[in-house]
């Protein structure tokens, strides 16, 4: 009777071209069913797993020829028996729930490293994989945009979300670094439309404080703007104080700001990459059209949602606004309809934004990212970027720098 048996195959060391191939050359001659295979590499030094299963009759002289291999090629090779009971209890973890966490900031070390691998021991989570996701960093040429990102696939089920989150957030306050959880599932990597706040988000100013440093108001709009951001008071009857104060302006006061607008980091890597690989762009702001449609007409945006000022027949702002105003319900309700335009499954979405009023969207839409945000808007999103440019949306999202290209390059 011709018994078969399962053997876990270990090789490490310098990895060499044609390895994998010598090896496999040596399987295929007996037969050898490969159950599992996995392969990394880590500074030219190769890790390779393979679970084969063949004849008992063939496994003495298979591991003798495997051995006298890595020996010529001067790697290092194990050997480890595994039972049926062992593969069909392996077998039986298929199929279980998978999630990912990416942990990314400035640079990583090994205190922030074991800070989230202790929160998913504690939450009875196993590390499948480890991948990173940034290009490797020089350490002699420094660069203004390092950046450094992991990510761990995990399998099973959290022992308590809600813990692992608050836990995740504290550890991303103290140790200055970002992370996301998501269900590894397919509308993870089929998001499709992607929705931005737009003041504090891809600039870095808010153009209605901008408005009213030019009209001399600047010091009581600013304050306005702070409670409303904070959430104190509603958006809509903030927005209505601000803008009255803006009555008398020149709008030719608008086209010097839109092209002096700071833009930030990240956002000329990330609009590229979104355009490149298909994703449908919106704006959904608080702030002006004005604004907006220039940045739209820049990158190439595919919807701008904003607030429209009232201009009367001498240039000048009237203090009114034309139309709805676009708050946080807004933004919510015009994500949802974009996403039906486009035929887009409101899991492949995508929302970002600063302050109170992009709550509701980020809520909404399957994967919210609160940016650089307000701390009430961090403790209420499940994702937040902290520590480096927009283009951190990339990693969420499971982009590689080495996937990218030319285009996606630092």
């Amino acid at each position: 009777m011709n018994q078969e048996e399962q053997i876990l195959v270990r090789i490490t060391g310098q990895d060499r071209p044609g390895l994998t191939a010598s090896v496999m050359g040596i399987l295929a001659r007996y037969d050898a069913q490969i159950l599992d295979i996995g392969q990394a590499d880590i500074h030219s030094t190769l890790s390779l797993g393979i679970l084969m299963r063949l004849k008992e009759a063939h496994s003495g002289q298979v591991m003798k020829e495997l051995l006298f291999k890595a020996t010529e090629l001067g790697v290092n090779i194990g050997f480890s028996p595994i039972t049926d009971d062992e593969y069909e209890d392996w077998v039986g973890h298929q199929g279980k729930n998978r999630y990912i966490l990416t942990v990314m900031g400035r640079q990583l070390d090994a205190r922030q490293i074991e800070a989230a691998s202790l929160i998913i021991t504690e939450q009875g989570l196993n590390i499948d994989s480890i991948l990173r996701l940034t290009g490797r960093k020089s350490i002699k040429n420094s660069t203004n945009h390092v950046r450094a990102c992991i990510e761990f696939s995990l399998r099973g089920e959290p022992n308590n979300r809600k813990e692992m989150q608050s836990k995740l957030m504290q550890v991303s306050k103290d140790m200055e670094i970002d992370f996301s959880f998501q269900r590894d599932d397919m509308f993870r990597r089929m998001r499709r439309l992607i929705c931005f706040d737009m003041d504090s988000t891809l600039i870095q100013t808010e153009c209605i404080d901008e408005l009213a440093d030019r009209a001399g108001v600047g010091a009581e709009v600013r304050a306005i703007t702070e409670s409303a951001m904070r959430g104190e008071i509603d958006f809509k009857e903030s927005f209505t104080r601000r803008v009255a104060l803006l009555k008398g302006l020149d709008v030719s006061v608008m086209k010097d700001i839109a092209e002096h607008l700071p833009i930030t980091e990240g956002v000329d890597r990330l609009m590229t990459i979104l355009k490149r690989y298909g994703y449908k762009i919106a704006i959904l702001s608080g702030g002006f059209t004005y604004f907006g449609e220039y940045l739209q007409r820049r990158y190439g945006i595919d919807y701008v949602y904003a607030n429209e000022l009232e201009i009367d027949d001498n240039g000048k702002l009237t203090g009114r606004y034309v139309g709805d105003i676009v708050d946080g319900h807004r933004k919510a309700e015009l994500l949802k309809l974009i996403a039906q335009v486009e035929k887009v499954n409101l899991a492949q979405t995508i929302a970002v934004g600063d302050g109170a009023n992009d709550l509701p969207m980020i809520s909404e839409a399957g994967l919210g990212i609160a940016f650089h945000a307000k701390p009430r808007v961090v403790a209420n999103a499940k994702q937040s970027i902290n520590t480096i440019g927009l283009d951190g949306v990339l990693y969420f999202l499971g982009f590689k720098d080495s996937s990218l290209g030319e285009q996606g390059k630092l």
